[in-house]
């Protein structure tokens, strides 16, 4: 049974709905205001959500703004008020609401967009939606920053970036969600189709994937493709695994295509350039598999996270996705601990993050890496345990708080024996 969140703090409109989806066999849960809202999609990703914009707390577009910021924007919105705008309903859209409903809302105009609006959501990956949220440090704000400078325009893009980095995901943030999303998983395809190819994708984004794979006749096929989708109003996004200025260089790629392409290029960074994201990305993805119910409850333990961050992860983002899923599917119990990623993983985690200091940088600053990797790994063989690192270390237990503190390690108190 589908389940549809309805947010709204007039309790006549709330009951009214209630009745007629429920009538319709929908399972539907109400919230008087975006605070419970915000509650109700901590806990549970609904189908659908109908969501009205002026509430007494917070504003239904600050919420969408939320939920889209935070990564949880991976259902369906439909906007609703007595007193909205053009304006309002563009932002809502351009935020990432699916459609607007004008108070009185029309019994047959409300089934409808509720039964399209679910169909697009069944539709939509939930795994690159929640990857939204790439992470917080500072290069993945750097990364978030150049996304947004381009989002706007129709421009095509290349995205560069080792095999297994977030080439989707980076995709989708420069895609309008409300609007048509196609993806090209072969090269084949450009050949075969092209011009089908940019009509399944008229007006929204065309992502195709690892062109630098591509051959020779799959590149004719890709140089179409580009010329042709202003036509179409289409933007394509591409992926490369390789930089394409290289391959022209070495006279295995096609210039023509490459300078089509060129003008706007991502790269994108390493996973364990954002090492401090790992542990949250992880968590993401748990919560996902769970939203999704393709797994019961999960989380990990502070031990376990650590370990996590300390991996080189020569696959990236696939690498850690595969390694979730699997942790999420074999995990003995509701929490995961640390001797359990340490079998997931295919190396131990100190020395591939030890390898990766880098020497070139301030004394202060290496010396921060060093004992960021020096603690992690104690902890990591340690279970957590905050006591028996003190004594292995030779710190008192309230300096090593500090010390971690300083270094952006995260702790529980549940280990301090």
């Amino acid at each position: 049974m589908r389940q549809i969140l309805v947010v709204d703090d007039e309790i006549g409109i709330r009951e009214l709905l209630s009745e007629i989806l429920s009538d319709e066999g929908y399972d539907v849960r109400l919230a008087e205001n975006a605070g419970a809202a915000r509650a109700f999609r901590t806990q549970i990703r609904p189908d659908l959500v109908l969501l009205d914009i002026w509430m007494p707390d917070t504003d239904g577009i600050t919420l969408l703004k939320e939920w889209a910021s935070s990564g949880q924007l991976t259902m369906p919105v439909v906007m609703m008020s007595g007193h909205g705008t053009i304006d309002t309903a563009v932002e809502a859209t351009r935020i990432g609401a699916y459609d607007f409903l004008e108070k009185p809302i029309a019994l047959k105009k409300l089934l409808a967009t509720v039964g399209r609006a679910i169909s697009r959501g069944e539709q939509r990956p939930h795994a690159a939606a929640a990857l939204a949220m790439l992470g917080r440090t500072p290069v993945i704000q750097e990364l978030k920053q150049r996304l947004e400078r381009i989002a706007a325009g129709r421009a095509a893009v290349l995205i560069q970036g080792a095999p297994g980095c977030a080439f989707e995901a980076c995709a989708r943030a420069l895609h309008v969600p409300s609007n048509p999303w196609h993806v090209v998983d072969h090269g084949k395809q450009t050949v075969e189709t092209p011009l089908d190819l940019l009509q399944a994708a008229r007006g929204g984004t065309l992502f195709v994937r690892d062109v630098a794979e591509f051959s020779k006749l799959e590149q004719r096929g890709l140089q179409v493709l580009l010329s042709q989708a202003d036509r179409y109003n289409v933007r394509v996004v591409c992926g490369a695994t390789r930089p394409l200025s290289g391959l022209v260089a070495g006279g295995s790629y096609d210039d023509r295509v490459y300078q089509l392409l060129g003008a706007t290029t991502i790269q994108l960074p390493l996973l364990r350039d954002q090492r401090d994201d790992i542990p949250e990305l992880a968590g993401a993805m748990l919560n996902d598999l769970v939203e999704q119910k393709l797994v019961p409850s999960r989380h990990f333990s502070t031990a376990a996270l650590n370990a996590l961050r300390t991996h080189d992860w020569p696959g990236n983002f696939s690498e850690l996705r595969s390694v979730v899923q699997t942790l999420a599917n074999t995990a003995v119990g509701e929490q995961i601990a640390l001797e359990e990623v340490q079998r997931a993983l295919p190396q131990a985690a100190a020395p591939n993050a030890a390898a990766s200091l880098q020497l070139d940088t301030p004394l202060r600053d290496a010396r921060d890496a060093f004992e960021r990797v020096y603690f992690e790994h104690h902890l990591a063989r340690e279970g957590g345990n905050i006591s028996r690192v003190a004594d292995v270390v030779g710190l008192e237990r309230t300096h090593l708080y500090r010390k971690l503190k300083h270094l952006g390690i995260k702790t529980s108190r549940k280990n301090e024996e």
